[in-house]
């Protein structure tokens, strides 16, 4: 009826069907369409059709002034609806960047987000840079109020929260020039005479743990901790000296001159939603939906 209303408008202002048409953007055959609709719903005439164009009959003029009151009306509603929604929506703030993106939580969202139409989620952006990244761990929920990406750090586990929505594998990155850049898969004693850089700058146990494998089982490779956190400049320091990167399957797109290839290793990471310890209700209640879709399917922090 609202379309109805707004073509009779038009139609009632331009005298003509076809000039009523140009103005909605719409055909004149939809537009007659419509006030033949409009006619037999109302019962009565409300326009005299002749070769010149269309007037209104009495009718007609009765109506259009109540029409114009209906439009008004509608509009107000549904400003007035836009409104109430707004002043009760819950607003998530999420974190993203290079190697914390948020498309896994988006992703999982947007097939449940239907049902929680109250929630709208706001994305801001942050910096993987060495330097910033100890800060911005530990004022989760300053900034923003979820974080997703692995668990690689354990010494600022006092700050925030993890719940967990899967693991990444450990893999190896190399330069697209390196002898081992076409393999599919890498056995551990392709890596034989390699140096590897390990960037352990955030404790991580499972980072420790590969390491110390490494040095116990497999002497013939060469370790080379780096003790900072992952950013864009440890992968661009690798590429340019031409060494061997232990990295994660999720960052294998991260730099265009770097492949990154699975390996025989057993090692995951966790990962999911870092939040900080002191919820507000909006968070609290969005984790509880998230936890209860991880619950939903099987998977256990």
């Amino acid at each position: 009826m609202n379309e109805q209303l707004k073509t009779f408008i038009q139609v009632a202002e331009c005298g003509s069907f076809s000039k009523a048409a140009e103005k909605l953007f719409i055909s004149t055959t939809a537009v007659m369409k419509q006030m033949n609709l409009l006619e037999k719903q109302t019962g009565v005439p409300l326009f005299v059709r002749t070769n010149h164009g269309v007037n209104l009959t009495q009718a007609g003029t009765a109506f259009s002034k109540d029409a114009a009151f209906m439009m008004q009306y509608f509009q107000e509603s549904l400003v007035r609806m836009r409104q109430v929604t707004q002043s009760n929506q819950l607003v998530i703030r999420v974190g993203t960047s290079m190697l914390n993106p948020c498309k896994v939580l988006l992703d999982l969202w947007n097939g449940i987000s239907g049902q929680y139409p109250q929630f709208k989620i706001n994305i801001v952006h942050f910096e993987d840079n060495a330097h910033t990244l100890p800060t911005t761990y530990r004022t989760i929920g300053k900034r923003f109020d979820i974080l997703v990406g692995p668990f690689l750090t354990d010494i600022w586990k006092d700050y925030f929260r993890v719940l967990e929505l899967g693991r990444y594998r450990i893999c190896f990155a190399f330069s697209r020039n390196h002898r081992l850049a076409s393999k599919k898969i890498l056995s551990i004693k392709d890596l034989y005479g390699e140096k590897i850089a390990v960037v352990n700058g955030g404790k991580s146990a499972v980072i420790d743990e590969v390491r110390y494998d490494l040095i116990r089982n497999h002497p013939e490779i060469r370790i080379k901790d780096v003790p900072r956190l992952f950013d864009l400049d440890v992968f661009n320091r690798c590429e340019e000296s031409n060494t061997v990167l232990l990295t994660l399957e999720a960052w294998a797109d991260i730099h265009p001159s770097l492949v990154t290839i699975p390996s025989d290793l057993e090692y995951t990471i966790p990962y999911g939603l870092h939040y900080p310890i002191h919820l507000s209700e909006e968070v609290s209640q969005f984790l509880g939906i998230i936890n209860e879709w991880r619950s939903n399917h099987n998977i256990i922090g």
